[in-house]
């Protein structure tokens, strides 16, 4: 078994100085333009938000059989979120228990959710913890957290071979996993990606709102394709965010085996009911709901213009 890189230092991803910030806002905008091969990661947000205000309104998820890659990308044209039963069960990770985790992966090197991580969820200093892995699960074990740390957004390149992920994206950042127990949260935000979240053991509930209905959520940038909210829909406070009520809301269970598409753009929050592996993948082009708008498609000598400019 290959030895798993060990996490870059927390110091070293932290900016020191206001200066320091602006300069890796603007160092990042220009990549993540270059990299979804547009002009403008700004345009494409505001773009995402003008198409969601076509949109119908939606109750619930829909649940759908699997997709072969072109029936997927007619789907997700749509610019709704939708469910796939078929494909994740049949992953060898989804074949194995919780207890592999530290049967077969307890060296590998997690870095853990730790105190108040949904409160500080989108800022650079958010409390957390490097460990191994059974370090992790002890911790857990001993229960003495309010709220249980969580292992969030991390690459576990060990597992990548045990996952079959569809090409529906086409190009694709790399797989994320998320472990935790019931009670670990990941609070109400946004990715100007299209996403496939993956189910393999656990059940989560998800809340999820469209795109354009930012303007209830009161919502905060922590990059130009990550933006947070305060508010939290299962415990709504109208008193502080009177907007709030304004903003649609829909509520999905998603159990083993499910894969849950969630467009880009729309805001999401994501509870775990039980012990929970999670995974998904982020595409890095320009999103399905767009149906490839020419004018937002970097040529070959067009500059990369940041939100800033």
């Amino acid at each position: 078994m290959s030895k798993e890189k060990k996490l870059p230092p927390l110091a070293a991803s932290r900016p020191t100085s206001p200066d320091d910030v602006a300069a890796r806002k603007l160092e990042r905008e220009h990549k993540d333009a270059l990299v979804r091969g547009v002009t403008s990661i700004d345009a494409m947000r505001q773009a995402i938000k003008r198409a969601a205000r076509t949109l119908p309104a939606i109750t619930e998820v829909p649940r759908l059989g699997a997709l072969d890659a072109k029936a997927f990308r007619a789907r997700a044209a749509q610019g709704l979120p939708f469910l796939i039963t078929g494909l994740v069960g049949k992953w060898p990770l989804s074949a194995l228990t919780p207890a592999t985790l530290r049967e077969r992966f307890s060296h590998l090197p997690v870095r853990a959710r730790v105190g108040d991580y949904i409160n500080t969820a989108f800022a650079p200093d958010r409390a957390m913890q490097d460990m191994s892995m059974l370090e992790y699960l002890e911790l857990v074990d001993a229960g003495t957290h309010a709220l249980p740390p969580y292992l969030g957004n991390l690459e576990l390149r060990e597992l990548n071979s045990l996952c079959h992920w569809p090409g529906y994206l086409g190009k694709m950042g790399p797989p994320r996993f998320w472990i935790g127990p019931a009670g670990t949260v990941t609070p109400l935000h946004c990715d100007y990606d299209d996403n496939i979240f993956a189910q393999i053991w656990g059940s989560k509930r998800i809340f999820l709102s469209p795109p354009h209905h930012d303007e209830f959520l009161y919502p905060s940038e922590a990059n130009a394709i990550l933006f947070g909210s305060p508010f939290d829909p299962e415990a709504p406070d109208y008193g502080k965010f009177p907007l709030a009520r304004q903003a649609s809301m829909v509520e999905v269970i998603v159990t083993p085996g499910d894969m849950l598409y969630v467009p880009a753009g729309w805001y999401h929050q994501v509870r775990a009911l039980t012990f929970s592996l999670s995974s998904n993948r982020w595409a890095r082009g320009l999103p399905f709901a767009l149906n490839g708008d020419p004018a937002l498609l970097r040529g070959p000598s067009s500059p990369a213009v940041s939100s800033a400019a």
